[in-house]
């Protein structure tokens, strides 16, 4: 590892009281190569620009993905990295898809650590903010054409964050992307990759215009079944049974997802990962049996929904209120993340 440090620090500048999602970043970054079949020494150098060719093939063909994670300071200033082994799986499935050489977890948790560990300072001391840990690769060849590139360049950029929708841990609204769809089987969906995000960003434009949060993505094929929010996975409490779209290829496996159903068995709640119909959700709610919706990620962690139109039917969740399932998830895996209650899954990698 080489390791250039900044001449003078930008953190003075920073209001931490105020943070928005993804503004701010840290004084460094780090990159690290790969060429000749394998990934090179990294190097950590001051935040900044990077010098590409505009014949970039990334920048044309779209071979790139990235993650995702958060650091929290706990108590005596231990620094905690949430769930990396799962961030590290799913980064190298998107690997494999697009065709980009993974890495193994010793080098991926290396990298952040030194990272994290020279820009300490910038993880915020606030319940409800984190420094939010950016992972990436792309291709680096320079060329037209569709092939697959044989270099490419692994980066990490840090950010102090708040909450990540302007509501917070108050509801939010959702509407289904009437004639538009995100990805089907056998596609892009279950991979973190530019290419998912850039097909959300009209429908979820078209949302906001009308006063929505985000789009509740329906299935590509028959436009019936519930897959996952622009930005999260779903889950919907019916009865006494929570109950979220099953991984069937077309969505993303989200690391607060899977942390949501070890929690729920861990708690007895009866979880079921099915598929479920938009129409299922609406009979549940006008016979009286929908108690709960609520997305989860990574950024947001847990954001319940208050309410969801499909056509011309707008339904009301209770009564625009978070439910208390949704807080007490909430409140568990923050507090596992801030070092306050007891990690029991041995879900925290500390620094």
């Amino acid at each position: 590892m080489e390791i250039f440090r900044i001449e003078q620090s930008k953190i003075e500048s920073v209001d931490f009281e105020n943070l928005a999602f993804g503004e701010v970043f840290s004084d460094h970054m780090l990159s690290m190569d790969y060429e000749y079949g394998h990934w090179m020494t990294p190097h950590i150098t001051p935040f900044g620009k990077i010098e590409v060719f505009p014949s970039l093939c990334s920048l044309h063909y779209g071979q790139v993905i990235f993650e995702g994670l958060k650091a929290f300071y706990a108590k005596g200033d231990v620094i905690n990295i949430f769930r990396p082994e799962k961030y590290h799986e799913r980064f190298n499935k998107s690997c494999h898809r697009l065709c980009i050489p993974g890495m193994s977890y010793d080098l991926f948790i290396q990298t952040i650590d030194e990272l994290i560990a020279l820009d300490r300072e910038w993880i915020p001391r606030r319940k409800g903010c984190a420094l939010y840990i950016r992972p990436f690769v792309f291709a680096t060849e320079s060329y037209l054409g569709v092939r697959v590139s044989k270099t490419f360049r692994f980066m990490i950029l840090t950010s102090p964050v708040g909450a990540y929708y302007k509501e917070g841990m108050n509801p939010v609204r959702l509407i289904t992307p009437g004639e538009y769809v995100r990805a089907v089987q056998g596609g892009l969906g279950m991979a973190k990759t530019p290419a998912n995000y850039a097909a959300s960003l009209l429908p979820a434009e078209e949302a906001h215009k009308k006063g929505f949060t985000q789009v509740l993505w329906l299935d590509g094929i028959e436009k019936k079944y519930v897959e996952e929010v622009g930005t999260m996975n779903i889950f919907f409490v019916i009865d006494d049974e929570l109950i979220t779209p099953a991984l069937e290829g077309s969505i993303l496996s989200g690391v607060t997802r899977d942390s949501v159903i070890e929690i729920a068995k861990d708690w007895g709640i009866t979880i079921t990962e099915r598929r479920i119909s938009i129409d299922e959700v609406l009979s549940a709610s006008r016979e009286g049996r929908l108690k709960e919706v609520f997305g989860t990620g990574t950024a947001a962690v847990i954001s319940p929904v208050g309410e969801i139109q499909h056509e011309e039917t707008l339904i009301r969740i209770n009564d625009g209120k978070t439910g208390t399932l949704s807080q007490r998830l909430y409140d568990e895996i923050t507090g596992i993340q801030y070092g306050e209650k007891t990690d029991k899954f041995g879900w925290c990698h500390s620094i």
